[in-house]
């Protein structure tokens, strides 16, 4: 069974493999996202984060403080490169957000029993089980030079796929230790074993540069796929190809 929503103005899918009605815990996950896009979201007035933003006295949530705790850990460790306030001092929680929401949301799934599910928020993956016979997932990555060409296709089961870029939303990513567009890289995919983890990471490694593929793998990565400003494919760690990466 296939569910599909808009979500932080983002297309996501969910799709349940297990042979059972999942209609009502694929509505759970949902609502766990919606619920994150409520608090979160930068473009809507009453949400926590903008009025926090907007320098009104609110009472932070767990979740608020959750989400800035496993950012500003990403921060420390990254010497700066991954940030989650601005110049000014404003929150930018959009490196944690989604794939916190999103891992959430999976785990909606598996507390309902379910064994066999995949859930894509806007291209970051988490998969568990098996899709069917046994086989393995497969997450594509899109080429960062053509949006209807796949830079690799991984097989994978129970983990997560995230990747970052500037080939949707442009030059959105800035390295924290001088605030310049980060340009090292034209694209970061992380391996982990939860979407959180994997959505940080590939956030920070497009900060890093080239230098980020080893250091994420100390954080916690199972693999880093990149592609570097020259095309050159970059990679390190357990790359589970379906099919080999293209050329650069």
């Amino acid at each position: 069974m296939r569910f599909r929503e808009t979500v932080m103005g983002i297309p996501m899918s969910i799709d349940i493999r297990d042979d059972r009605d999942a209609a009502p815990a694929a509505e759970r996950a949902f609502a766990v996202l919606r619920a994150a896009d409520r608090r979160f979201s930068p473009y809507l007035p009453s949400s926590e984060l903008s009025r926090a933003n907007a320098g009104e006295p609110v009472a932070l949530s767990d979740d608020f403080r959750e989400v800035v705790a496993i950012g500003e850990a990403a921060a420390r460790a990254s010497g700066g490169a991954f940030r989650i306030r601005r110049p000014d001092g404003s929150w930018d929680l959009d490196g944690v957000v989604k794939g916190w929401a999103a891992a959430r949301a999976a785990r909606e799934l598996a507390a309902d029993g379910l064994r066999d599910y995949s859930l894509n928020a806007g291209g970051d993956v988490v998969v568990a089980g098996s899709p069917g016979d046994g086989a393995l997932w497969n997450v594509g990555i899109r080429s960062p030079h053509d949006p209807a060409a796949m830079l690799a296709v991984l097989a994978l089961t129970d983990g997560a796929v995230a990747t970052s870029g500037a080939y949707e939303r442009g030059s959105h990513i800035v390295d924290g230790r001088d605030d310049s567009p980060a340009g090292g890289l034209l694209s970061a995919t992380v391996i982990a074993d939860d979407l959180t983890t994997a959505d940080v990471l590939a956030t920070a490694v497009f900060a890093l540069g080239a230098d980020g593929l080893h250091w994420a793998i100390e954080q916690g990565a199972r693999g880093v796929l990149a592609m570097d400003a020259a095309g050159r494919i970059l990679g390190v760690g357990e790359l589970p190809f379906a099919r080999p990466a293209a050329a650069g």
